[in-house]
């Protein structure tokens, strides 16, 4: 008879342990005190359920909650399908207007006449995308932003930096566009509202450094703070 591998025995234990270890913690953080606040905007989720891209609500710290899409704070998602108005033009989502910039605005633009790209989509298409097909589309616009060598995006005409190290126009219309899907969207503007004063976290992994309009949690914070002192 083989005697038992010591070391295998060892490396069995120790994921043993680390499983129990994973389930304790998940447990730890459904207990947490919410306060006010709805306990499943907490609720744990194994990690191996979850794309890389996300980080879970379990991943909050004290005073702070993710804006988890597993729940109604996906609401506050530039992915969420909350149409709305601007700029007398209506757009499916806050991603759809933000990727549709990428995109020629008519015949003569430099981006339309450029040789060799293929636009997928038009403008106008993007504008009424929604969650990740947003996203896609946005994709492949910088793709052929790549090709042309820019670093610039529209609207109404209007060339701005796509990147900037100060927060500029292309931040500032975020911002706008922002404040009237809260404002035409009253849902929205009732989950923003019910998270109070809790720090609002991203609900993915940003790159380091991230500019100011990628920042969405921080600009939902700021339209948070202006929403309550309106309703004071």
């Amino acid at each position: 008879m083989t005697p038992p591998n010591r070391f295998s025995q060892q490396s069995t234990e120790k994921k043993c342990y680390s499983h129990i270890f994973a389930i304790l913690l998940l447990a730890l953080a459904s207990c947490q005190s919410t306060g006010p606040y709805p306990a499943h905007w907490w609720t744990p989720v194994p990690a191996e359920d979850a794309p890389a891209w996300e980080i879970l609500p379990q991943a909050a710290g004290p005073g702070e909650v993710i804006l988890s899409k597993r729940n109604e704070l996906g609401l506050l998602s530039n992915f969420a399908p909350t149409p709305f108005v601007f700029h007398g033009k209506r757009y499916a989502s806050l991603e759809g207007f933000w990727q549709m910039m990428k995109y020629p605005e008519d015949a003569q633009d430099p981006r339309a006449t450029f040789p060799g790209l293929h636009w997928a989509f038009t403008r106008e298409q993007v504008a009424q995308l929604t969650g990740f097909d947003a996203k896609r589309a946005g994709d492949l616009a910088n793709t052929n932003m790549s090709k042309m060598g820019i670093d610039w995006v529209s609207f109404e005409g209007r060339k701005m930096e796509y990147r900037p190290v100060t927060p500029g126009e292309h931040y500032r219309l975020i911002v706008e566009a922002t404040r009237e899907k809260l404002r035409q969207n009253p849902e929205v503007r009732k989950v923003l509202l019910a998270t109070g004063d809790l720090v609002l976290k991203p609900d993915h992994h940003q790159e380091p450094n991230a500019p100011a309009a990628w920042r969405y949690y921080e600009i939902l914070t700021s339209i948070r703070t202006e929403l309550q002192q309106h309703t004071r």
